[in-house]
C-alpha cells in the first residue's frame, strides 16, 4: 500500500476537523477524497505531507511514517495545495528551476515526466507566474510538484475555479501520470470528477461516509429518484420540502432531485399537489442516481 491511515483524528481547539479516519490507497491508484469545503480534506492532506501532526492515530506514505520518517516523505511526495503557492514574481522557468534545485535535481533530469504538461506552458516560460491564467497556473504548479519524480502525488482541490476545458485537460494529465506508476490522491468538491477515480472516499464533517469504486457507491442508492422541474425553481424547492411525503429534496442543475418516503409513490399525485401551489410546466421523470445523490443521502 502507498498510503495507510489508521484512526487519524485532528482537532483545532474545540473543533474536530477529522474524526477517526482510516483507509488505504494502493500503489499506482488514483484515489479521490470527495467532499464539500470544510469536510476535512485539506487537514488530512497536511497530515499526510507532514505539515501537521494528528492528535491521534498513525499514518504512513510510501512506506514511511508521517512522524518519524518525515524527511523521507518530503523527498518522495509531491504536494499541490489548493491555493496557488508558487512565487508570483518569478517566471515560469524560474519557479520550476527553483523547485528542482531544492530537491537536488534539474529540469532536464526529469523532463520526460513533465514534458506533456510543460509543453503547454513553455511558450510562456518567461512570463511571471502571477500573470498566468488559472489553467496555466495549475499546470505550472503540477510541474513543480512533479519535478523531483515523486512516488505519491497529493493534489488538494486542483481544479477549483478552473474553466471546464482546463479541468478536462487536467484529469487527462492525471491519467497519464498514473500510467507512469505514480500513486495519486486528489481531493475535490466536484462530484462529477469522482467518477474519474479508481476509488473514492466520501467525507463530510471530518468523517468518512463510504469508500468504494464510483460505480459501486452509486449502486448503493436504492430509492427511486425523480427529476422534477417547473416554471419557478425557488417555489418548486419550497413546495417539495413542504410536501408531507418527501424523503429528500435538493436542486440538481435545471431540475430538483426528489425522493418519496412511500413505496407506492404516484408521480401524478405529486403533480396535482404542485399545481395546487400555482406552479406550471411541471415535469416529473424517473432518473438514475449519481454519486452526488449518494453523498446527499449519506450526509443526512
Amino acid at each position: 500500500m502507498s498510503i495507510k491511515i489508521a484512526n487519524i483524528s485532528k482537532s483545532y481547539k474545540k473543533v474536530n476537523a477529522l474524526k477517526n479516519i482510516s483507509f488505504e490507497v494502493k500503489s499506482g491508484e488514483l484515489f479521490g477524497l470527495i467532499g464539500p469545503d470544510g469536510a476535512g480534506k485539506t487537514t488530512l492532506f497536511r497530515i499526510l505531507t507532514t505539515l501537521l501532526i494528528a492528535n491521534e492515530g498513525v499514518a504512513s506514505v510510501a512506506g514511511f511514517d508521517v512522524i518519524t520518517d518525515y524527511k523521507s516523505i518530503r523527498k518522495n511526495v509531491g504536494y499541490m495545495p489548493g491555493k496557488f503557492s508558487l512565487y508570483q514574481d518569478l517566471t515560469v522557468e524560474e519557479n520550476l528551476d527553483f523547485f528542482a534545485t531544492i530537491f537536488g535535481t534539474t529540469i532536464e533530469e526529469n523532463y520526460d515526466l513533465i514534458k506533456d504538461i510543460y509543453i503547454q506552458i513553455e511558450p510562456f516560460k518567461n512570463r511571471r507566474a502571477g500573470k498566468l491564467s488559472g489553467g496555466m497556473k495549475q499546470k505550472l504548479a503540477l510541474c513543480c510538484a512533479l519535478i523531483h519524480k515523486p512516488k505519491v502525488l497529493f493534489l488538494d482541490e486542483p481544479t477549483t475555479g478552473v474553466d471546464p476545458v482546463s479541468r478536462k485537460e487536467f484529469w487527462e494529465m492525471l491519467k497519464r501520470l498514473q500510467q507512469k506508476g505514480i500513486t495519486i490522491l486528489v481531493s475535490t468538491p466536484y462530484m462529477d470528477e469522482a467518477a474519474l477515480c479508481d476509488r473514492i472516499a466520501l467525507i463530510q464533517g471530518g468523517k468518512i461516509l463510504e469508500i468504494d469504486t464510483p460505480a459501486a457507491i452509486v449502486k448503493h442508492y436504492l430509492k427511486p429518484i425523480y427529476n422534477v422541474s417547473a416554471n419557478n425553481m425557488y417555489q418548486l424547492v419550497n413546495s417539495l420540502k413542504a410536501y408531507e411525503y418527501n424523503h429528500s429534496v435538493y436542486p440538481f442543475g435545471e431540475f430538483v432531485h426528489y425522493t418519496d418516503r412511500r413505496s407506492d409513490f404516484n408521480p401524478a399525485e405529486l403533480k396535482v399537489y404542485l399545481e395546487s401551489k400555482k406552479l406550471s410546466n411541471i415535469t416529473i421523470e424517473k432518473t438514475v442516481a449519481t454519486i452526488e445523490d449518494t453523498f446527499m443521502e449519506l450526509a443526512k
